[in-house]
C-alpha cells in the first residue's frame, strides 16, 4: 500500500503535486488549531478541574504562548537550515504527543508542562508552510496558495467547538485531548509520504531567478539591520493579539458574559471563524488579482491589508451589544480583518526578503506576535474583572490601525549587498 502511494506520487506532474502538498499542509494546520483551541473551548471545565480563576487560566495560556514565542524564531532558522519536510514532520509528531499528554495529566503542573511542549512544537508549521509556498508557487498564485494553506487555522477553529464539545460531553475532557493527538500522528505519516522538494523548473518559476542554492541571502545578523524586518516584527506584535483573543478568550466570553452554554458554543462558536476563513481567502485572491493587473506584488498586499483593517475597530462595540448573536456578528467581521492580516503578512515576508531567508524572518516575526499575545493575555487576565471589558475592547480597536502605519512606512523589498549565501 505504501509503495503504491509512493509510486503514484512520483507519476503526478509537479503542477498538480504542489496542490496535493497544499492539501496536506491544510489538514495539518486544521488540527494544529484544534489542538490549541481545546483549552479555550473547555475553559470552564478546566478551571473547575484544576481550581483556576481567570488569572490562573491566563497563566496556562501564557505557558503555551511563551514557549510558542521562544521557539518560533528557532523553528524558522531550522526550516531554512534543514528543510521544510524534516522540520514539519518532527514538529507534528511532537505537538501530537503533547496533546495526548494534556489528556493524561492529573495535576496542573503536568498539564502546564504539556501545554508548554505543545507551544514549543506548533511553530514548526508556519515557517515550513511559507517556505513550501515560496518555492512551489509564483507571485501570481502565491497569496492564494498561502491562504488555502493557512485557511486550516480558521477551519480548525470552526470545527473545534462542535467536535471538542461533543467529545467532552459524550466521553470526557481527557478524551478530547487524546483523540486529537492521535489524529496528529496520522497526519505526520501522511506528510512524510507526500512531500518532496520542487524540481528545478518549478523552483525557477516560483522564484523568478536562479536556483535557491545560488541565490544571495542575508546572514542571520544582517537580517536585524533591515528596516523591513523590524516593521514586520512590530506589525505582528501589535496585530496578532486580536486574533489570539478570538482564539483563547472569545469562547469563554460567550459562555461567561453572553450566557451561552458549552453545548451552544459548540453549535455556534464556529461562526466567526467561518467568516474569517472565507473572507481571508477572498482578500488573498483579490491581492493576487491586483498583481495580475500589474501592481507590484508588495504594493498589492499593502492595499488589501489597509482596506480590510478599516473594519477591525468594530470590536470596541462588543461590551455594548445586547445579545450573543450581535457579539458573534461583530467578531465575524473583525475576524476577517485578523485572518487576512495573519495570512498575507506571511506573503509580505516572501515578497520583501530572499527565498533563503523567508522561514527565518517568519519565525522571528511569529515569535514577536506571540510575545504581543503573551502581554495581552496577561492584561486581559488581570484586568477583565477590574477595568471591565469595555477598555480591553477599546484597546484592541487601535491595534490594526497602528499596524497600517507601520506597514506603509517600514516594509519594503530588501536585497542583500554581499555574497555568497551563508549556509
Amino acid at each position: 500500500m505504501i509503495k503504491a502511494i509512493t509510486a503514484s506520487r512520483w507519476k503526478m506532474p509537479p503542477s498538480k503535486r504542489r496542490w496535493l502538498i497544499i492539501a496536506v499542509i491544510f489538514i495539518a494546520i486544521v488540527f494544529n488549531y484544534v489542538d490549541r483551541q481545546i483549552v479555550s473551548i473547555l475553559k470552564p471545565v478546566l478551571k473547575a478541574e484544576f481550581s483556576l480563576d481567570d488569572s490562573g487560566y491566563a497563566v496556562i495560556l501564557n505557558i503555551f504562548t511563551i514557549c510558542y514565542a521562544v521557539m518560533y524564531p528557532v523553528t524558522g532558522w531550522m526550516v531554512d537550515r534543514f528543510g521544510a519536510r524534516l522540520v514539519m514532520f518532527f514538529g507534528i509528531i511532537t505537538w501530537s504527543l503533547a496533546c495526548i499528554g494534556g489528556g493524561i495529566s492529573r495535576t496542573i503542573g503536568q498539564f502546564g508542562f504539556f501545554r508548554g511542549l505543545l507551544g514549543a512544537a506548533e511553530p514548526t508549521n508556519f515557517p515550513a508552510q511559507l517556505k513550501v509556498v515560496t518555492v512551489w508557487f509564483p507571485g501570481k498564485l502565491r497569496a492564494t496558495a498561502n491562504s488555502l494553506c493557512v485557511a486550516g487555522s480558521s477551519i480548525g477553529a470552526i470545527i473545534a467547538p462542535p467536535v471538542i464539545a461533543w467529545i467532552a460531553i459524550s466521553y470526557s475532557w481527557q478524551t478530547a485531548f487524546i483523540a486529537m493527538g492521535a489524529i496528529g500522528l496520522l497526519i505526520a505519516i501522511l506528510w512524510r509520504l507526500v512531500y518532496r522538494d520542487p524540481p528545478k523548473d518549478i523552483l525557477q518559476e516560483a522564484t523568478g531567478s536562479a536556483p535557491v542554492a545560488e541565490e544571495v541571502a542575508f546572514k542571520w545578523k544582517d537580517l536585524w539591520k533591515t528596516k523591513s524586518l523590524w516593521g514586520i516584527l512590530l506589525i505582528r506584535f501589535v496585530s496578532d493579539p486580536v486574533w489570539y483573543f478570538c482564539l483563547f478568550w472569545l469562547p469563554g466570553y460567550l459562555q461567561e458574559q453572553s450566557g451561552l452554554t458549552l453545548a451552544q458554543v459548540g453549535m455556534f462558536g464556529w461562526i466567526p471563524f467561518l467568516f474569517a476563513d472565507l473572507g481571508a481567502i477572498g482578500t488573498s485572491a483579490w491581492s493576487d488579482k491586483l498583481v495580475r493587473k500589474g501592481y507590484a506584488p508588495l504594493r498589492a498586499r499593502k492595499i488589501m491589508l489597509t482596506t480590510v483593517a478599516c473594519v477591525s475597530p468594530l470590536c470596541a462595540l462588543t461590551p455594548y451589544l445586547s445579545s450573543a448573536w450581535s457579539t458573534l456578528l461583530v467578531f465575524s467581521i473583525v475576524a476577517i480583518a485578523c485572518l487576512s492580516w495573519l495570512f498575507t503578512i506571511s506573503v509580505v515576508v516572501a515578497e520583501a526578503f530572499p527565498v533563503k531567508n523567508v522561514a527565518s524572518v517568519l519565525g522571528i516575526a511569529g515569535g514577536f506576535g506571540a510575545l504581543g499575545a503573551v502581554l495581552f493575555n496577561y492584561f486581559v487576565g488581570q484586568f477583565m474583572g477590574t477595568l471591565g471589558a469595555g477598555k480591553i475592547f477599546m484597546a484592541m480597536a487601535f491595534l490594526h490601525p497602528i499596524a497600517i502605519l507601520i506597514l506603509w512606512t517600514m516594509v519594503r523589498p530588501e536585497k542583500p549587498s554581499v555574497q555568497p549565501v551563508v549556509k
